[in-house]
């Protein structure tokens, strides 16, 4: 009965029969199949979305008398692919539709070879290759005599040599060169966080049982930090300018965009920017209390009232005036009409607990997902499928065929893509920064930091906020546990405990204990095996809202508005839920990222100083990327 998110997502995003697509969207299709049985790895994926994109656009633009691939007849890194032209066919059509095939084929064979889901992605792949004609036996790359089906294995091959030295370690399946982790694992089974050393550095977490974002369960023990080396990939457009390189343990760390330090705590005396970490991190736990549909509180949550938020902070003093701090969300105001209709768009109200419970599961791209790059894959193909949607570059000159838009649409976005990866885990690599659970955990064991005069004061504790954050002072409640006196609890969603049956039990919020906080997630998973600063969910989302708002050519979805319809007890995977239909309502692409960034906070995933330097860095990125890809159509800037 539960319906996993990216498979409503696939319902939602993707209307339209094989047969009526693109050569390049029927393979940008096997792409994010084989990607949602691979294991769940962001950065990877982002790097296979670009380097398949690659594949597409420049066996396309081999024959286009304007265009200029990108990656034959050029030099990316220290890499030299040579290329001397390719003459041009009759059907130009067929030949770039071969060209592709055989690239997209070679190369997807090559990166998930060794995939969990290998099996169903070969047998993707050879199913399309078979439907499309092509003989998977030719591997020939000798393109020079004109044969197409050369051509694509020839940018196969050497896309494929590229990526064994591009930076990223495919040779050793991506694992980390010299990252050393500081802190010992934290058992979250387990109450507190007793062994934490740094609280300003990431800590692993061991899991009795591991299932990754992909549903692929992995042996227990400490979770390893996936990328921190990221930044050491050849990107797409991020610029040398853009680049700091630091050093720790003598090893290299390079950071595009960096946005500087994240706030620290002083445990010592509390200085410094101490009080901005304890803000931030108890902002996951005040929010983890509107879980609860049983709390009455209703919202509307159509574009009439939600998103349209103008501008962000740029100081962390900023962040406190931009966040809702006790209700949740953000300065969103909505808007009057949609634009597209002349019409008041429509209100829908809903619990605001389903709201947000919807939010962090349909935006955390679990089981069996496309990871968040590809997540704006299905959103991109969700819009080229729109019936009002107008196919002109930047909304402007000719109109394009089905193949030029997705090829140079697919182009932009993965290079964007590509480089939020490489930005955010370079960032994470080199701040290597705590996540909420960890630190949440580690606040509340040393107290409260309130007041002095208050028992078991610390300047290291967590701020007492009356009805949310409060200190155990009589025997009732938790109290009535002579050891908790004098302990903090939180108002809270009240964790997996509380959960035997997903299916059918809701954990609600209520009063726990400060060192048993959970995020909202699942038991076995908990939080991304990855440092938490900065939120490559927000990175990868603003990014990819402002390619698809240049490339389009309107801030707008297709009509006004896009949605996503989440059943009542069905959707939800974490517990039963919704206890009503809810459905996603976005008017712009930068609507939908804001409300990614608001479900980490939701999902405990992420605090503030997370969210805001990664919408900043991706909108950077989003911009760059598309400028950067303008020269390679032909079209000035």
């Amino acid at each position: 009965m539960i319906k996993y998110l990216a498979i409503g997502l696939c319902v939602i995003f993707s209307t339209s029969l094989k047969g009526q697509h693109s050569v390049a969207r029927q393979w940008n299709e096997v792409l994010l199949d084989a990607i949602r049985h691979d294991y769940a790895r962001p950065t990877v994926h982002a790097r296979n979305l670009f380097h398949t994109s690659i594949a597409m656009y420049d066996a396309w633009a081999a024959f286009d008398e304007k265009a200029i691939p990108f990656f034959i007849g050029n030099s990316l890194g220290a890499y030299d692919c040579q290329f001397e032209g390719i003459d041009r066919p009759t059907d130009i059509k067929a030949a770039r539709e071969e060209a592709m095939s055989y690239a997209a084929f070679r190369l997807i064979s090559h990166r998930f070879r060794a995939s969990p889901g290998k099996n169903s992605t070969k047998k993707a792949t050879h199913q399309l290759m078979t439907d499309l004609g092509y003989d998977m036996s030719f591997k020939s790359t000798n393109y020079e005599k004109g044969n197409p089906a050369a051509l694509g294995n020839y940018i196969a091959r050497q896309l494929i040599a590229f990526g064994l030295n591009d930076g990223s370690n495919e040779k050793k399946k991506y694992k980390s060169k010299y990252y050393e982790v500081v802190n010992p694992m934290l058992i979250p089974d387990l109450i507190g966080n007793p062994d934490l050393k740094n609280p300003n550095r990431w800590q692993p977490l061991g899991l009795e049982l591991n299932i990754d974002q992909s549903s692929n369960r992995t042996p227990s023990g400490v979770t390893a930090f996936l990328g921190p080396e990221w930044g050491n990939v050849i990107p797409f457009s991020l610029k040398e300018d853009d680049l700091r390189i630091y050093k720790r343990d003598g090893n290299e760390y390079r950071v595009y965009h960096d946005p500087g330090p994240p706030p620290y705590i002083d445990p010592v005396d509390g200085g410094g920017l101490t009080s901005e970490y304890q803000w931030n991190f108890e902002m996951n736990s005040i929010w983890s209390s509107h879980l609860d549909p049983r709390d009455s509180v209703l919202w509307d949550i159509s574009p009439a009232s939600t998103g349209n938020a103008q501008g962000l902070p740029n100081t962390l003093e900023e962040y406190h005036d931009y966040y809702k701090y006790l209700e949740g969300g953000d300065p969103g105001r909505g808007r009057a009409l949609n634009p597209r209709t002349g019409n008041p768009y429509d209100p829908q109200i809903v619990p605001r607990a389903d709201y947000t419970r919807v939010l962090a599961e349909f935006w955390a791209d679990g089981p069996d997902s496309e990871t968040p790059p590809g997540h704006w894959f299905t959103i991109l193909n969700y819009v080229s499928d729109h019936p009002q949607l107008v196919k002109k570059f930047a909304g402007e000159g000719e109109l394009l065929d089905d193949l030029e838009w997705d090829v140079k649409s697919y182009f932009v976005l993965s290079g964007a893509m590509h480089d939020a990866a490489i930005a955010a885990w370079g960032i994470k690599g080199w701040y290597d920064y705590i996540r909420p659970i960890s630190a949440l955990r580690y606040m509340a064991s040393q107290g409260q930091s309130t007041s002095p005069d208050l028992p078991h004061y610390s300047p290291a504790g967590l701020p007492l906020v009356e009805g949310y954050i409060e200190q155990i002072t009589e025997r009732k409640g938790l109290g009535m546990n002579p050891k908790n006196i004098g302990k903090i609890q939180i108002r809270s969603w009240r964790g997996p405990d509380f959960i035997l049956r997903p299916e059918k039990d809701l954990a609600g919020v209520g009063w726990i204990l400060a060192e048993d906080w959970w995020p909202y997630q699942r038991p076995s998973f908990v939080t991304p095996p990855f440092a938490g600063y900065v939120s490559g969910h927000s990175t990868f989302s603003r990014a990819a809202a402002e390619v698809m708002t240049l490339f389009t050519g309107d801030e707008f979805f297709p009509g006004g508005m896009a949605e996503f319809y989440a059943k009542k007890n069905e959707f939800l995977v974490f517990e039963e839920g919704p206890s009503v239909d809810v459905t996603l309502q976005w008017a712009t692409y930068r609507d939908a990222s804001d409300q990614t960034s608001l479900s980490r906070i939701w999902g405990g995933i992420h605090p503030p100083a997370d969210d805001i330097p990664g919408r900043i860095i991706g909108e950077k990125i989003g911009v760059e990327a598309f400028n950067y890809a303008m020269s390679y159509f032909g079209v000035d800037k």
